[in-house]
């Protein structure tokens, strides 16, 4: 129907092209009527080209007339290259345009809810309902091609360096991986449910069992929990797992990944190779397992220089072992920086655990406590305050923020803030900062019980059963994440192959002997036929690409996503079911609200 698309015609192809009738087909992106000329901007996924109809040809120009947005057209025409002053530098294809000779409208559109143009701001439940509409605004198109181009190159390096794509199953059992379950039940086996896989993680465990050595899968999986800008109830990962590998093979194959997709895509140099951090000095310099590295701000510990003060907030946390305290140092922002907002960054803080934000301005270095403003100034000694200063490098004109608390409540409340202040002052930098974070606790303590920090079949940096059972707390993984500007990338492990450990893992965490076989005992079954070592890794495809494409919601690059309490506003999703449906399952429904719920 068509002979080029909008988006690849250029001025090159004026000679190429001037003897030859162009056919294009679109939607009518805007339309301009200046009297003796009409224009209409035609519009395809490659991008949009104008076409000019002249008042030679009546019948065409009176049809033109009749041409609104969102109608869909197939457009013949010569293409010529625009007057210089008629340039449009905005466009990729303006310094060319199409004299239309013939014009078919393959149909009208009402007015589109959404404009396409980009020419208004909408809400994102409407985007999300007419999303078919908001799909044709070029930047969204734009991010989908992307994400098309990064699923490439992902398949191609695999492909090339001798992964196999292997499917792995849907309906599956249910398995603890961190969230609930979605659940769907079986008719032709009545009370029982399968569960959408959290991850492929057990299966692709068993492939390399049953000898693949290389696979890899672009899945989509799901897990039933609360939704953030970039979580989705359904979600696409590049999920990856080698025999026969440590964590350096893995981690630096992997990286090399990553960096070639960024090259082939976007042309960028990723700095290589990866800076690699523990966890614990993550967390010590920047509150957070995936630090963002923009910015050179880091938390500073204390806890020395604020343990005799005459100040309980401070000298209470500093001496308990689990305790800490911290500072930000500001550079330059104490002017900026109002008594409303420390206000507002308390209350900020107080979500993250913290019962309070002390701070001290630093009006004059070189005074001494009298160069400095706070309400605990008075509970510092000159020897404690010029300590601190000295530590974190303070100048006048900066400002400190302190938490003192749990070492975990600090970590969670600077770390945070430490985000928040970067954006605020536009403290990060434009570069890409990847690095690894590793050497990860093997489990938390959460209420009195362990739970792995990860998942529970990941392989402790320990060689035998005794030695991850005389303390476990303090037990290390093989566990690897990779961060790109705060945001987790990837995480992944070398995995648990021996039968007893991985028993003796499962006793940690308070999974007993029964409920063991009953929720793995395909894979301890498995484990005892000769299991190779292996480990691997699973990226978010959506959080890449929403990196990639300079998105701040992974909504915007998947193309029906849900809202954030897991609805879609295209389908009505989740919908009630029929009567009829629900007695096939054996299922019955309880009062919800005083309301049936069927």
């Amino acid at each position: 129907m068509r002979s080029h698309y909008c988006g690849l015609l250029n001025a090159e192809s004026v000679d190429s092209l001037s003897n030859e009738t162009i056919t294009l087909c679109g939607w009518v992106n805007r339309r301009r009527d200046l009297g003796g000329l009409i224009f209409v901007q035609v519009r395809d996924r490659t991008g949009i080209i104008q076409v000019v109809f002249e008042p030679d040809n009546a019948d065409l120009f009176k049809q033109s007339e009749m041409l609104r947005n969102e109608f869909v057209v197939k457009v013949e025409g010569s293409l010529r290259a625009r007057p210089k002053d008629m340039i449009n530098k905005d466009m990729i294809t303006g310094e060319i345009e199409i004299v239309a000779t013939n014009l078919t409208v393959l149909n009208k559109s009402e007015p589109p809810v959404v404009p396409v143009d980009g020419h208004q701001n909408v809400s994102e439940e409407l985007r999300l309902k007419y999303r078919y509409l908001d799909l044709r605004r070029p930047e969204m198109q734009q991010q989908l091609l992307i994400r098309a181009k990064v699923t490439k190159a992902l398949r191609d390096h695999l492909d090339e360096d001798g992964f196999t794509d292997i499917e792995t199953p849907f309906l599956t059992k249910a398995t603890p991986e961190g969230a609930r379950d979605y659940l769907v039940p079986s008719r032709v086996h009545p009370n029982n449910f399968y569960a959408l896989p959290q991850s492929p993680q057990l299966f692709k465990q068993l492939l390399m069992m049953s000898g693949f050595d290389r696979y890899y899968q672009i899945v989509r999986c799901f897990r039933d929990e609360d939704l953030r800008a970039d979580r989705q109830p359904e979600f696409t990962q590049l999920d990856i797992e080698a025999s026969f590998i440590d964590e350096d093979t893995i981690m630096s194959a992997t990286e090399t990944m990553i960096c070639k997709v960024f090259k082939s895509v976007l042309g960028e140099e990723l700095p290589a190779p990866f800076l690699r951090m523990p966890h614990s000095e993550a967390m010590e310099r920047y509150g957070s397992d995936k630090p963002d590295l923009r910015m050179d701000m880091e938390l500073i510990t204390v806890d020395d220089l604020v343990a005799e003060v005459d100040f309980k907030v401070f000298n209470a946390p500093a001496n308990d072992e689990n305790g800490r305290v911290a500072l930000l140092c500001v550079k330059g922002k104490a002017t900026e920086i109002s008594r409303k907002k420390i206000d507002e960054y308390t209350a900020y803080v107080s979500r993250y655990g913290a019962r309070g934000l002390a701070w001290i301005k630093v009006n004059d270095r070189e005074a001494g406590l009298e160069g400095l403003q706070s309400p605990i100034v008075k509970f510092l000694t000159a020897e404690a305050a010029e300590a601190i200063l000295k530590r974190c490098g303070a100048e006048s004109g900066d400002i400190l923020f302190f938490a003192a608390d749990k070492s975990n409540v600090v970590a969670d409340a600077l770390g945070n803030l430490r985000l928040k202040l970067g954006k605020d002052f536009e403290l990060m930098s434009n570069e890409w900062c990847p690095l690894w974070v590793v050497d990860f606790p093997m489990f938390e303590e959460i209420e009195g019980g362990l739970h792995a920090l990860h998942h529970p079949f990941t392989a402790p940096q320990v060689n035998t059963i005794e030695e991850l059972q005389s303390n476990p707390s303090k037990v290390l993984s093989k566990a690897y994440d990779m961060v790109l500007n705060g945001t987790e990338l990837g995480g992944g492990s070398i995995r648990i192959h021996d039968q007893a450990m991985q028993s003796a893992v499962f006793e940690l965490l308070g999974i007993a002997e029964e409920e063991q076989q009953s929720k793995f005992g395909f894979l301890l079954e498995a484990l005892k036929y000769g299991c190779p070592p292996h480990g691997g890794i699973a990226f978010g495809l959506d959080r890449l690409v929403m990196l990639m494409t300079g998105s701040s919601s992974i909504r915007d690059v998947i193309a029906f996503p849900k809202t954030t309490n897991a609805s879609c506003l295209l389908t009505d999703a989740p919908a009630k079911v029929s009567e009829a449906q629900l007695n096939e399952l054996k299922l019955q429904l309880e009062q919800v609200g005083g309301e049936d719920s069927e």
